[in-house]
């Protein structure tokens, strides 16, 4: 006997050891299995094609074996499956009709492959798959309507591939699509009308890729983003109303590490709900006025060329108040420079404005 980790619901099994060689009714060969044939595990055993197993099999774990390819009809036998597992098995390519019969899927793995091309029509039948891992592949190119049959699909993976550009239509089909993670790929564009399939995205990962603007137009229909991530992209700017069609539930945002200048006065309008804000290692010398601090209660500033003038007098106000007192340095004016912004009596005495909504009569 020995463990075997099922991570879906954070079980140990105790399975039997390998079985013999057998039709879909018996455990395949070199394969462990576990309750009557539902939990079929064939992680690392050195099997070069999919093992034919039962109707009733609800589990199937192909991890770390050298499988190439995914014939058709290779599951034809397999109804039953739930989830299925299918990392660094050197995948190359995703035919069309590869799941084909798995009504029921739910689960699917398939990262850390060589994975460059997914064929129109490869998800076929995946009409209860929730959760997609593509992470990890060479993926440079999305079909139109590749998603299409997935209308239950929660999480998809594609972090750590070779896209370039989002299309519309790319995500047709898939409305409940709530966390998209995009990271480390090679994204110069996301074409206006890309993300309009799935405007009820709650998590968006778009870090580590190689945006030199900020892709307003695609971002507009975007209603319920509570976490966006655009941190390691080289954009010198953000634009004014660039969250708000989403700016009343977004609580987390990763702007750091961009080669970030500046912020358009309006950048934050609509933005109310804010608590985590990331802008360190770029060079600002400001903030914007729209930038509401109030509700914030994570916010990183360091390595950034601070410009110590009243216009940053918000900021120090907030931290007067605030138990998150993070590091930022001045570096201008020249009498202000290399003190922190939290210990600037010059800002100190600046009279603050009175925010948007609580006009004064100066505004």
């Amino acid at each position: 006997m020995r463990c075997v980790s099922w991570l879906l619901l954070g079980t140990c099994l105790l399975v039997p050891g390998p079985a013999v060689q057998g039709a879909p009714g018996q455990c395949p060969s070199l394969c462990h299995c576990h309750g009557d044939l539902q939990h079929v595990i064939c992680d690392n055993v050195g099997i070069k094609k999919i093992p034919r197993v039962s109707e009733v099999t609800r589990l199937l774990n192909l991890q770390r074996n050298n499988l190439g390819n995914i014939p058709t009809g290779a599951f034809s036998e397999s109804k039953g499956l739930i989830s299925l597992h299918m990392q660094q098995c050197q995948l190359r390519e995703i035919n069309s009709q590869a799941f084909k019969g798995l009504k029921k899927l739910v689960y699917l793995y398939l990262s850390n492959n060589e994975i460059s091309t997914v064929k129109p029509g490869a998800f076929e039948d995946l009409t209860e798959l929730t959760y997609l891992h593509l992470d990890g592949n060479q993926i440079s190119e999305l079909a139109k309507g590749l998603f299409s049959p997935m209308i239950n699909l929660f999480i998809l993976q594609l972090n750590d591939n070779k896209l370039r550009e989002l299309r519309p239509g790319t995500f047709a089909g898939a409305r409940d699509l709530r966390w998209l993670h995009m990271s480390g790929n090679e994204l110069t564009a996301l074409h206006p009308g890309s993300l309009d399939d799935v405007e009820n995205l709650a998590m968006l990962h778009l870090d580590r890729n190689k945006m030199s603007t900020y892709p307003s137009a695609a971002m507009s229909k975007l209603r319920v983003v509570e976490e966006l991530q655009l941190g390691r992209n080289p954009m010198r700017t953000i634009p004014d109303n660039a969250f708000q069609s989403f700016g009343r539930y977004m609580e987390k945002l990763h702007l750091d590490n961009m080669g970030l200048e500046k912020f358009s006065n309006g950048a934050f309008t609509g933005v109310t709900a804010l608590k985590s804000l990331h802008l360190d290692n770029n060079k600002l010398k400001s903030l914007p006025r729209s930038l509401e601090l109030g509700t914030i209660t994570n916010l990183t500033l360091s390595n950034n060329p601070w410009s110590c003038t009243c216009l940053l007098a918000p900021l120090r106000r907030w931290m007067d108040s605030s138990r998150n007192r993070p590091d930022a340095v001045c570096a201008s004016p020249p009498q202000q420079k290399g003190k922190q912004v939290r210990e600037s009596a010059t800002l100190a005495g600046c009279r603050v404005k009175a925010q948007k909504g609580r006009k004064s009569a100066r505004d």
